[in-house]
């Protein structure tokens, strides 16, 4: 069963109500700035905002259901609808059935199970489904860091890991605000580089099956209101743990990474042999 916590009631309600077993997900995007640094109009709640409806579907195909996920998004011009495709890409988020302007019940096939939104924004009358409101992103980046993900004007060398912006704005509940910081990212990416060099060596030795508690835990976590950062911070935990052998260590993290989208695993195969 997955619960999410419906902004307007402050309840937590099953997505999708039971027996069903297809979730409807349609995800709003804010329209677009002017005025942003990349010159994109896409800012960091942008991200944000398709980066919840992301991980929602991971969440819900992770328990069985199948998933439709559409956006919707103001008008967007040629240049910045691919600006929007490349960012989405670069960050791991899987591509929406649908992309377009208006709400497309079509694609969804009847009534959206919840609606991903802005905190602040105004899509419109959603009197369907669920609401899920994300929590605004602030940025103190020094100038040279502002590009956004996958703009090939940044400079190559002081542009972080993609993926690290994805597991900074993963670190802090849904609704929570989260302010990017050129620190932040940093460590973000430092996280990144331990953990995929730990998953690298650990898949080195006999595979083991993920723990009982650790699978029962990470889940009751995601499909109680998208707790990531409790899985986040399972797996530091995990990582740093003796008693767990180092093949279930791996497969702990590889089977997280199917939500968490982080590419944990891209190093496997690329490290010196360990042992005699």
């Amino acid at each position: 069963m997955l619960r999410i916590t419906d902004t307007r009631t402050g309840h937590l309600v099953e997505i999708p109500a039971a027996p069903r077993r297809l979730l409807r997900s349609c995800v709003h995007l804010p329209a677009l700035g002017a005025g942003t640094d990349d010159g994109t109009g896409i800012g960091p709640l942008h991200l944000r905002v398709p980066l919840i409806g992301d991980v929602l579907a991971r969440t819900a195909e992770l328990n069985g259901l199948q998933v439709i996920t559409v956006l919707t998004t103001p008008e967007l011009t040629p240049d910045r609808a691919r600006a929007l495709d490349r960012v989405m890409a670069v960050l791991g988020i899987h591509p929406p059935t649908v992309i377009g302007p208006h709400r497309p019940e079509a694609a969804l096939g009847g009534p959206a199970d919840v609606h991903v939104t802005a905190g602040d924004a105004d899509p419109g009358d959603l009197a369907d489904g669920a609401r899920v409101e994300v929590g605004r992103v602030d940025t103190t980046v020094p100038e040279q860091d502002t590009a956004a993900p996958g703009d090939s004007t940044a400079p190559a060398d002081d542009t972080p890991d993609p993926l690290a912006v994805r597991l900074l704005l993963l670190g802090r509940p849904y609704g929570t605000p989260v302010t990017v910081t050129g620190a932040a990212l940093a460590g973000a990416g430092r996280t990144l580089r331990d953990w995929r060099r730990s998953v690298a060596d650990w898949a080195q030795q006999p595979s083991r099956p993920v723990p009982a508690d650790l699978l029962g835990q990470s889940h009751a976590a995601l499909a109680e209101d998208l707790d990531v950062a409790a899985v986040l911070a399972l797996l530091a935990e995990v990582a740093g743990r003796s008693d767990v052998p180092a093949g279930a260590k791996f497969e702990t993290f590889a089977h997280l990474d199917r939500v968490l989208g982080l590419d944990l695993a891209r190093d496997v195969g690329h490290q010196r042999p360990t042992g005699p």
